[in-house]
């Protein structure tokens, strides 16, 4: 499949994109928002986490644009905190914590709505490397119970720990692809 330049409007030049058997190019930009909301979770380098709100909040905000209750979010949004093992900075905003700490709180909301593919871009870039260390074992334990991860990053290490298959990419084409053998 070919991609022009996308802007926000913009699909594929060719092809079609079928996902949990939608076709994605049928969808409307509406259908497209709820599509992703439900089914795909992100993952940013910077973040992206709401400084207004606490970190409780941030995570729970996920769900309720679905249509899920407060209530039911803020008690997802817990349990995710929980496993990730930052339930006890839950109250504080995203300005008091560690870059670790904010990325943890980025893949909990991430994970809100059960979402069949995760997307993370450059998910350790912006982290020191230890806590960058403790976001890649994250993944790799994320992939390891099932969850699908798709990961761009231009780090190899990140790469190759965490990838059972690498695709290169030159200049907006496919350079290389193969095929890896995860190691924890």
């Amino acid at each position: 499949m070919e991609f022009s330049t996308l802007s926000d409007h913009e699909g594929p030049t060719s092809g079609t994109v079928e996902v949990q058997g939608h076709d994605l190019g049928k969808l409307n930009e509406k259908g497209l928002a709820l599509f992703r909301r439900r089914n795909v979770g992100m993952i940013f380098q910077f973040f992206n986490l709401i400084d207004d709100l606490p970190v409780l909040d941030n995570v729970a905000l996920a769900a309720q644009l679905t249509g899920t209750p407060a209530r039911q979010a803020r008690r997802r949004a817990l349990e995710l905190l929980d496993e990730l093992g930052i339930a006890e900075r839950r109250n504080n905003y995203p300005a008091t914590l560690s870059g670790g700490e904010r990325q943890r709180v980025a893949v909990a909301r991430a994970l809100m709505n059960r979402p069949a593919l995760l997307l993370a871009d450059e998910p350790t870039g912006a982290l020191d490397s230890r806590s960058g260390e403790q976001v890649m074992d994250l993944l790799i334990d994320l992939n390891q119970i099932g969850q699908t991860l798709l990961i761009v990053t231009h780090d190899p290490q990140l790469a190759t720990r965490c990838a059972s298959r690498l695709i290169e990419v030159a200049d907006g084409r496919v350079a290389r692809e193969s095929t890896l053998e995860v190691t924890a």
